[in-house]
């Protein structure tokens, strides 16, 4: 069932995506008396094979243009008289050409057409980050309050670079932060010799993030692996037939000593049951002012069987800031084009070889993982509008077959004044099309990998 629906929330993000990219160039080809004849949602053959498994799930015929859904569900085209574009087709061009194709119009209409879709992308990009911060403004942890309440749990990713539990985080690549949710921010992460300044007692220690540390942050479930608040010992919930429910743990109450230790946060709790030995466990629970002490047998056991509150902080711990329509139209672009930012930081970590390209490139099966198993419309008009800054950054790669690598031909012709010679262009196509399809095989097999390795 978790499946399904992350499979349904990526179609239905990539369908209104692919739409908006294609109605972009469309558009614009029309705004220039353009004939458009296919306007389509997914591919209608096996891309980028043309000619491959050519049929439609649903096709109407609305002027000169025909319009319908394809079978292959990643990614979408329109097809565009007189231009050679991912269906191949190179009659057309044997013929004279005509005065409402693609090809008898100026080099700066073409080149509008091209980037068409980038531009209307980061349009709806721009638009959500703007909804987002409109409708639901931030919550941050205030860092401070971490630190004055006993600091971070480190979990496993934090205990690899040197990070323990009970350390206060000061500064971020040297620089004074208000809010605990910068530590795992991508900006910080990506930056040129990362690190973290911490408070252990009454050092300082300066701790260097790796530069492949990033990698760790390929999937969802990492950042809980990273760091936490410390929380306080404090029963939200009593499992059934467990030793809290037999011995009356009540909602609301804190366990304050272990086995005559005295305890404040979970994580010593969870120390303590790791390393316990013996067949009985006593214990302390403050209820409202009073002090109940319990003895139980725990031989075989290796929880109490309570859950503590899921938030992180109590209300205090917190900031949530709401921001009129005006400050959202201000916030919301800035925000959009720090995705393009950490794209291109990544991208300059990975040709230095920082980070693996095979760990940070993630096909179908990681982008529907990062929309999470159950339907949270928050969560995914975030990952639309953040897919929609990456997919306009994605499709300006100077690669043919994308309209950047079209956008390349286009501003070399109107520097130099003339145009590519149709055969190198045809042969730069084809070679864009063996890269884009080596990729598409790379990122799928890197997914089952990753599936396979649980990676």
């Amino acid at each position: 069932m978790e499946g399904m629906i992350m499979t349904a929330q990526l179609l239905l993000s990539l369908s209104i995506l692919i739409v908006v990219h294609e109605g972009g160039h469309f558009f614009a080809a029309r705004l220039f008396n353009i004939k458009v004849e296919k306007f389509y949602l997914f591919f209608d053959f096996l891309f980028p094979m043309a000619n491959v498994l050519n049929f439609s799930l649903l096709k109407f015929k609305k002027g000169d243009t025909e319009y319908g859904i394809g079978w292959f569900p990643l990614g979408g085209y329109v097809k565009i008289a007189g231009m050679v574009d991912e269906s191949m087709d190179k009659e057309q061009l044997k013929l004279p050409v005509q005065p409402w194709e693609f090809r008898s119009k100026p080099a700066w209409q073409r080149l509008i057409v091209m980037l068409g879709g980038v531009i209307v992308n980061v349009i709806v990009g721009i638009i959500i980050f703007i909804g987002m911060t409109y409708v639901i403004g931030d919550r941050y942890i205030l860092n401070d309050f971490v630190n004055n309440h006993g600091g971070v749990q480190a979990l496993e990713l934090a205990q690899k670079i040197g990070i323990q539990t009970g350390d206060k985080i000061l500064k971020i690549n040297g620089k004074d932060f208000e809010y605990f949710d910068d530590v795992t921010k991508m900006d910080a992460l990506l930056s040129q010799n990362s690190s973290y300044t911490v408070q252990r007692g009454e050092q300082e220690i300066q701790i260097p993030i790796p530069a492949n540390f990033i990698e760790n942050f390929g999937k969802k479930e990492a950042l809980a692996s990273f760091l936490l608040p410390r929380r306080l010992v404090l029963v939200d919930e009593v499992a059934k037939d467990s030793i809290a429910g037999q011995l009356g743990l009540k909602v609301g109450d804190l366990i304050v000593e272990i086995e005559g230790k005295p305890i404040t946060y979970f994580d010593e709790l969870r120390q303590e049951l790791k390393t316990h030995q013996g067949d009985s466990l006593s214990f302390k629970v403050k209820r409202g002012a009073e002090i109940l002490a319990f003895k139980t047998y725990f031989k075989g056991h290796t929880n109490i069987g309570f859950a503590i509150p899921q938030y992180l902080v109590p209300p205090e711990g917190e900031k949530s800031i709401s921001y009129s329509l005006g400050q959202s139209v201000v916030l919301g672009p800035g925000r959009a084009f720090d995705v393009i930012t950490t794209q291109v930081k990544a991208f300059g970590k990975i040709f230095r070889g920082d980070i693996s390209l095979k760990k940070s490139l993630s096909g179908p099966i990681g982008m529907a993982k990062a929309y999470g198993g159950t339907w949270d419309w928050e969560r995914f008009w975030r990952m639309t509008g953040l897919l929609s800054m990456v997919l306009a950054f994605m499709n300006l790669l100077p690669i043919p077959g994308l309209d950047g690598g079209y956008v390349m031909f286009l501003l070399y012709e109107m520097i130099t004044g003339r145009e590519a010679s149709e055969k190198f262009f045809e042969n730069a196509i084809k070679v864009g099309m063996a890269i884009l399809l080596a990729l598409m095989v790379f990122v799928f097999y890197n997914d089952i990998a990753k599936l396979i390795m649980g990676g």
